[in-house]
């Protein structure tokens, strides 16, 4: 059996390094993100759904795609969110006062 290079061992334990690194810092990311969902939860029984560029895009694929069968489930959607926000006091995206003020329902 040959023996590995330093070269290929240094690289096996970069890789293995670089993997669970980033896979861990996912992890921790997630769930950060699911306990400040459970907390906002908690507060209130409902929460936003879409970031402020989300909804925007929502938006706009709705008016440029009036006709397609799927545009009653986006419009509900939509208005969802925009009713959720105006009714609560957490959000879990970055949400200003006046973002939330400018929304209209479609």
């Amino acid at each position: 059996m040959a023996a590995l290079s330093l070269e290929v061992l240094g690289m096996l334990a970069f890789t293995l390094v670089a993997f669970y690194g980033v896979a861990g810092w996912a992890l921790i990311r997630t769930l950060r993100q699911e306990r400040r969902k459970v907390d906002i939860l908690e507060h209130q029984d409902r929460m936003d759904t879409y970031s402020p560029r989300a909804l925007a895009e929502l938006r706009e694929w709705i008016e440029n795609n009036p006709d397609d069968p799927l545009v009653d489930v986006a419009r509900r959607q939509h208005n969802e969110c925009v009713t959720v926000l105006r009714r609560t006091d957490r959000h879990f995206y970055d949400w200003s006062d006046e973002e939330i003020a400018r929304l209209e329902q479609v």
